[in-house]
């Protein structure tokens, strides 16, 4: 998994047939080039909508079997027509990643898995369809993976997100427990912040094992690539609780002995 940037992305790996691994490199790099658009550099809200319009324009284009200047575009219409891949999920990224340039923060719980609708899960749906397993069930569980991995990665950049201005944890959540801005801000890890985390962690705890059923529905490779991709965000929850909840002194990162139990547990594999 990458440490940023679509964590549940098996972007390379050895463990996916190299058949695979050219479509997958391109749509990491459309998801990749797309966020940055929307979250890095300096430029302006109205500027980063109008170069993820520009996105857009570029997927309708494909979907009218039109041509394109645009080299990553020229790719990804020829892995789209290969793979018989729906555009709805590539929508759906440009969506969310729009939705990134003026929402900071989440009111609702329901809210923030609408967004990790857009912005995980389409990454899964994908996924699927390349290795010809988007059953409704499959589908189902690849949701509940790639949007506790999206929760997994919020929770343990707290503190960097807050850099940006930015909270994911949901307001509703926060208001329940006593947080306010301020306590983030200082980096207070309290009694009632430890409670908070550990809510949040259970609640995701159990959204990634009503997926984690998944890898053993589809064989070979992509199966055992699933399952360290499980694991690793299982272990990274484990790893924010062992740390006290304290995800602003260190980044709760995996470290070779979480490999080493990863690897273990893919292979024994107990879901």
């Amino acid at each position: 998994m990458a440490v940023d940037h679509y964590e549940n992305f098996p972007v390379a790996s050895v463990l996916l047939p190299a058949r695979l691994r050219y479509p997958v490199e391109v749509i990491y790099a459309f998801a990749r080039s797309a966020d940055d658009i929307a979250d890095e550099g300096d430029a302006t809200p109205e500027e980063r909508q109008a170069g993820l319009d520009d996105y857009l324009k570029e997927l309708d284009a494909i979907e009218q079997n039109l041509p394109s200047k645009n080299a990553l575009f020229i790719r990804l219409k020829d892995v789209i027509k290969q793979y018989s891949l729906p555009l709805q999920p590539f929508r759906d990224l440009i969506s969310a990643f729009k939705q990134d340039t003026h929402t900071l923060q989440y009111h609702t719980y329901h809210s923030l898995l609408d967004y990790c609708q857009r912005s995980a899960n389409p990454v899964g749906l994908l996924m699927l369809h390349l290795y010809g397993a988007a059953t409704e069930e499959n589908i189902r569980m690849s949701d509940a993976i790639c949007t506790a991995l999206q929760l997994i990665n919020f929770w343990q950049d707290v503190a960097v997100d807050w850099q940006k201005k930015r909270i994911y944890i949901p307001q509703e959540d926060l208001a329940r427990f006593g947080i306010t801005e301020e306590i983030i801000a200082s980096a207070t890890v309290s009694d009632a912040w430890c409670s908070l985390m550990q809510f949040e962690i259970r609640r995701t705890r159990k959204l990634m094992l009503s997926g984690a059923a998944l890898p053993k529905r589809i064989p070979g490779r992509i199966g055992l690539e699933l399952r360290f991709i499980v694991n690793g965000g299982l272990r990274i929850l484990d790893r924010i609780e062992s740390a006290g909840f304290d995800i602003f002194s260190k980044r709760p990162t995996l470290k070779r002995r979480d490999w080493l139990s990863i690897f273990w547990r893919s292979l024994i594999y107990p879901y």
